[in-house]
């Protein structure tokens, strides 16, 4: 623990600016997700834009592209959140929505056998370091950064699971700043969930009973 430590406070020192900025906003981003605030998602644009370019540095081609993709669901996600999602003409904030276990169950299924097939092509074809752990944390990001941009409350859930595989590929790769804010993320994620089921409750309570 003395030794994590010591090199966390050094990784901090060590840090870029650009580093620095990309932990803020990722930070900004969780914050006004929990509140459901629009402005969560130009947040997260620009830090996955940083971080793009970090990820491939280090050689974690799958969290790099990964980053790319999160560049491309910020813009998905303003739209869905300020519009009611794509296609529909509605007008106004989208709802928090819940999936049923079944549905769950066969998405976890469906991106687990993607991200082994993911995991075994970067494992025998490029360069990348922890290839199977990392194409997992990709493939299932990808699918709860939908659950977000579509508000799904279990996103948080799937959020709890991968930052905390993620945390353990950051520090294998010596990420320590990054470990540390992805311990932050693990712990704004239970709290994600809890909020946001607050407000489903409140939302399905206040909904009128069919006729």
């Amino acid at each position: 623990m003395g030794d994590f430590i010591q090199q966390t406070l050094s990784g901090f020192v060590a840090m870029s600016g650009w580093e620095y900025l990309a932990v803020v906003l990722s930070m900004a981003y969780l914050l006004l997700a929990l509140k459901q605030s629009l402005w969560c998602w130009p947040a997260a644009f620009i830090s996955t834009l940083i971080y793009t370019l970090l990820f491939y540095q280090g050689a974690l081609l799958m969290e790099s592209i990964l980053n790319i993709y999160y560049m491309a669901m910020a813009a998905y996600g303003w739209y869905c959140w300020h519009r009611g999602g794509l296609l529909t003409h509605q007008t106004e904030e989208l709802p928090i929505q819940s999936w049923s276990n079944q549905i769950h169950f066969r998405v976890v299924c469906i991106t687990f056998a993607v991200a082994m097939g993911l995991g075994f092509i970067m494992d025998s074809y490029t360069h990348a370091d922890y290839a199977y752990l990392d194409s997992t944390t990709t493939c299932f990001s990808i699918v709860a950064t939908y659950l977000v941009a579509k508000k799904v409350l279990e996103n948080w859930i799937y959020w709890v699971i991968i930052d905390g595989l993620s945390m353990y590929l950051f520090v294998s790769k010596g990420f320590y700043p990054t470990t540390v804010l992805f311990g932050f993320y693990t712990i704004m994620s239970v709290w994600g969930y809890i909020s946001w089921q607050d407000d489903y409750s409140q939302q399905q309570n206040a909904s009128p009973n069919p006729t």
